[in-house]
């Protein structure tokens, strides 16, 4: 349970560090999970946004609905297969995605980039393999 437990503490010290950051640019975390997820895109599929994201499919639909009532997402269905739709960024989401991901990464990088390479480059591989395990 030491594993788990601080596996846990350490998920919810970096929330605590990074979600005011989101909500101070006027967002939840869903919502900008999908606008990052999307930034720097042609679009997507609503299934490649599900698999690229953070989320869980069944919360991706209302998010995405979210953004679009905000003007900041647009759907639009396949041509060739009906049962696929298309989402993207406005250009009004573009220009906010432009002006708050860069602010962003830097917060970060205020925290994450005090950590030495060599020392984060040990802390990716343990997670990845501890991630290894978790997974089937």
């Amino acid at each position: 349970m030491t594993l788990v437990r601080e596996l846990v503490r350490t998920y919810q010290a970096f929330e605590t560090f990074a979600i005011p950051d989101i909500r101070h640019h006027g967002f939840n975390p869903a919502e900008f999970d999908v606008l990052v997820t999307l930034g720097n895109t042609p679009g997507m599929t609503l299934t490649e946004l599900g698999d690229s994201t953070l989320l869980f499919k069944t919360t991706l639909t209302s998010v995405v609905d979210r953004l679009q009532k905000k003007g900041l997402v647009n759907r639009v269905p396949c041509q060739e297969d009906k049962r696929r739709t298309y989402a993207s960024l406005t250009p009004e989401g573009e220009r906010i995605f432009e002006a708050i991901f860069p602010a962003h990464i830097e917060h970060l990088k205020s925290r994450l980039g005090k950590i030495p390479p060599r020392q984060r480059d040990r802390l990716v591989k343990a997670m990845r393999e501890l991630r290894s395990h978790l997974e089937v």
